[in-house]
């Protein structure tokens, strides 16, 4: 019998990743609960000043408080082995999911940028900077992003382990300032965002791949490639790439762009008291006597005021520049006498055109899905017509395995929630597809011979008018393809197909091909059929042929 391993109060059930800091495991706590524990390294935990500066940290990283964020749930930096628990998301990091999925689009990727934007606030309202936003650090649960070691780079900033070699960072992912050795700000966070937001949507690292010291190079030129991003997104991206700390929008800015177009409502922000701020922002330069003062009425929404610009003529009626309720801390903002990036009352560079939100879909997008499937389906009515008991068989068949595919996958997905992704979840699949093949015969089944019943019906109705063979079968075979599409079990039927229609419908040039290919299909099978009729081979003459009477059509 295996023994498990047991850390605290938490029993360890898998290994799911690995870091500078530490081992991920998948935990379960007494009352059965999953968490996603970090079991630290000694290297990173240090002596008793290390233990208390991480009881520190997660003391105030446990204010975080959002569905973007996977959360502290608990932690103890003084046991035997240092851990930190966090809220257990089963599914891929970003880095995985595109691999496995390729890269997100449309609606998808506003939705995943908002949602990215709105967790990094989430982190800054605690006081707290990531420091250390990149594709593995972002899981995805369904298509919402989830955030994950949030602040705990603050805890490994340390000389020892830089030297050591055990704290690496992602050079294509890290900000400028940071490469030249300045400390992490706001702003810094912005450009990983964003760094980030441009990998989920091309598939590519932005400042692309090689050595290290190429990659640091580019990012300090601020050489990226945003190709592929849509125009408005890339313009957005694009500025919050910026070298120039001063010139990138704040990430207050940013979600007032973002929000309306991936349908968020702005929610209160919570109040942090000033014992919250965690080194990172209590480290900010205090303005002397001299220097400008900027008042914000919710200190979370302006965490790193060294670096913010004047955004007053930007949105001069933002609550934020009003006067502060009595009992409101004030914060002095350092103004640098140039370097803003931008003159007085000029346009931030990504507001030079107007931004309108769009909706989630296009409704081009959805006519060319459309039009797609329904060609699709007018093919099958016209194969149907064509050759009837091959057509009708193959599209049964067709049916039978897209709705096991889909049962398969499923039952993977509920795996993964359960007790996490595992290196053979491939091979499982494979070896349990003979089983969902059985399991699904029996909602096929009701599917399919619902389907042929109301194509049956059609084929009754057309002989009542005195329809020819051709056209009966070709209703039926409309009939036939609908039924099984919308009918009892047909979300499983629909679900596979429109994973393979959507990317082609995201593009107009793939779409003009694989709408070329549809009607080029269909004109075959129709030329084939009214040359030479209804092949009812493989039998020998249709059924109840010898049941005609005299004047029955026979095309």
């Amino acid at each position: 019998m295996t023994t498990q391993t047991v850390v605290g109060d938490y029993t360890l059930l898998a290994r799911i990743g690995e870091g500078g800091m530490g081992v991920v495991h998948l935990a379960r706590r007494p009352d059965g609960a999953r968490v996603a524990l970090k079991v630290l390294r000694p290297q990173v935990v240090g002596g008793d000043d290390g233990r208390a500066r991480l009881a520190r940290e997660v003391g105030s990283l446990r204010r975080v408080r959002s569905r973007w964020v996977a959360e502290i749930v608990d932690a103890d930096p003084w046991g035997e082995v240092p851990y930190v628990a966090t809220r257990y998301v089963p599914g891929l990091s970003l880095h995985d999911h595109v691999a496995e999925e390729g890269p997100i689009a449309g609606r998808d990727l506003d939705w995943f940028a908002a949602c990215l934007a709105e967790g990094l606030a989430s982190v800054h309202a605690a006081g707290v900077l990531h420091r250390d936003v990149k594709p593995s650090n972002v899981l995805m649960e369904g298509r919402t992003p989830i955030l994950i070691d949030f602040g705990l780079a603050r805890v490994a900033d340390d000389p020892r382990l830089t030297h050591t070699g055990w704290l690496m960072g992602t050079p294509g992912y890290l900000a400028p300032e940071i490469l030249y050795g300045d400390d992490a700000t706001a702003a810094s966070d912005v450009h990983c965002w964003a760094a980030t937001v441009a990998f989920a949507g091309t598939g590519r690292a932005p400042f692309g791949r090689g050595p290290s010291m190429a990659v640091m190079d580019r990012v300090r030129r601020g050489e990226h490639d945003l190709s592929g991003l849509p125009a408005d997104l890339r313009r957005v991206v694009r500025a919050a790439l910026d070298p120039d700390p001063a010139r990138r929008p704040s990430l207050d800015a940013l979600l007032r762009w973002l929000r309306p177009r991936a349908g968020l409502t702005r929610g209160p922000v919570p109040d942090v008291p000033h014992e919250a701020l965690t080194q990172p922002l209590m480290a900010a330069p205090s303005g002397g006597a001299d220097e400008p003062t900027r008042r914000f009425a919710d200190p979370a929404e302006e965490q790193d005021w060294d670096d913010e610009q004047d955004e007053a003529e930007w949105d001069p009626d933002e609550e934020a520049w009003d006067d502060p309720p009595a009992g409101t801390r004030r914060y002095t903002e350092h103004v640098p006498e140039q370097g803003l990036g931008r003159a007085e009352g000029e346009p931030w560079p990504w507001e030079e055109e107007q931004l309108e939100p769009v909706p989630r879909v296009s409704p081009g997008e959805r006519l060319r899905r459309g039009l797609l499937l329904v060609g699709a389906g007018l093919v099958a009515a016209v194969a149907v017509a064509a050759f009837p008991w091959p057509a009708a068989a193959t599209l049964l068949t067709a049916v039978w395995l897209l709705r096991s595919g889909s049962l398969a996958a499923s039952a993977v997905g509920d795996r993964r929630r359960l007790r996490g992704r595992r290196w053979y979840d491939g091979v499982q699949l494979l070896v349990a597809a003979p089983w969902h093949l059985v399991r699904s015969i029996g909602g096929t089944l009701v599917l399919e011979l619902w389907a042929l019943g109301l194509a049956a019906s059609a084929a009754l109705v057309c002989y009542a008018v005195a329809a020819g063979v051709s056209a009966t079968l070709f209703v039926s075979g409309v009939v036939l393809v609908a039924s099984l599409w919308w009918g009892p079990g047909g979300s499983r039927v629909r679900s596979p197909l429109g994973r393979v229609v959507q990317p082609i419908a995201r593009s107009g040039s793939s779409w003009v091909v694989g709408l070329l290919a549809v009607v080029a299909l269909g004109g075959v099978l129709g030329l084939r059929l009214d040359a030479d009729g209804t092949s009812w081979a493989p039998a020998q003459q249709r059924p109840f042929a010898s049941y005609d009477v005299p004047d029955w059509p026979r095309r």
